[in-house]
Formats: structure tokens, sequence, C-alpha cells
């Protein structure tokens, strides 16, 4: 999978990075995301996606199932060099898990939507958050892509 992340060409050299991700996964490498940038990682798992972001944890015990990675933003990794880095990246982990927790729990498939749509334009701009995916973004909070382009389609119309 890793040629395209679901329907999205990447480059080369976006390539060579997702196969060096994927190595320090599948060796339980623990990295941190550089927590001074505004970058992140989406973790393609069997049934679902996570997204990891600044100053989290990936790898270890976390990331044994990931099939694919997507880069969000200009990744970039480091790793802990204390115990207390280790530590606070954890509990970083658990907040970027929590807050999809709390997207994922709304009932309604279209607010789902339109508030990851709204998070990553946040954490990011409008045009990173374009690019990705609607099939990525369906499978962070739970809905069909038909319902992503959806929503994407009428805030296009509603931004005209």
């Amino acid at each position: 999978m890793s040629n395209t992340v679901f329907h999205r060409q990447v480059t080369p050299e976006e390539k060579q990075q997702i196969d060096e991700i994927l190595q320090h996964l599948h060796q339980q490498k623990l990295l941190v995301i550089n927590p001074r940038r505004k970058n992140g990682l989406i973790f393609y798992k069997p049934y679902h996606a996570e997204f990891a972001g600044p100053g989290a944890a990936i790898g270890s015990n976390f990331d044994q199932d990931v099939i694919d990675v997507l880069p969000v933003g200009k990744l970039s990794l480091t790793e802990p060099r204390t115990s207390q880095e280790r530590i606070n990246s954890y509990l970083i982990r658990r907040q970027w898990v929590k807050l999809a927790k709390q997207i994922s729990d709304n009932t309604v498939a279209q607010q789902r939507a339109q508030v990851i749509l709204n998070q990553f334009e946040h954490w990011f701009d409008l045009e990173t958050a374009s690019v990705l995916p609607d099939e990525t973004f369906a499978l962070l909070v739970g809905v069909l892509p038909q319902t992503m382009r959806k929503v994407r389609t009428q805030n296009e119309l509603l931004s005209q």
C-alpha cells in the first residue's frame, strides 16, 4: 500500500520517508513527533486510522499493527533523550487518542466529518487538510468516504 496511500500519489521522496518510518515501527523503535513543528503522522491500521500530532510518541508497542502511514505537514521525528521526555510523549499520544475518541463519540456522521475537517484545518491549514484523502478522514472518525466528500462539497459551496 505504500506506493499510494488510498489513491493519493506519493513522490519518491515521500515513499522513501514512509518506508523508513514503517521500518522503525516494525522494529518497535520509540520516536517522538517534533513538538516544535506543525506536523504529524496518520497510521493506517487494519480497521481504522489514528493521528499522532506534535509531541506524541510513535512506535514501541503502540503501533505494531500499522499497515501504512501518511506524514502530515513537514514531518520531523526525534528520539527521546530522557525518561521524562518518554513519559511526556506517551501522555501526549494519549491526549491525541482522547481527542479522536471525543470526535468519534458524536453519533451524527456528518458532524464527525465536519469536526475532523475543522480540526485539521486548525492544526495545520486549509491547503494541508485539502490534500488528505476522504478515505483517510473517514477512517479517523468512523464515517464513509462519501460522507467526507459530501461535507467537503458543502464547505466548498459555503465558502464561495
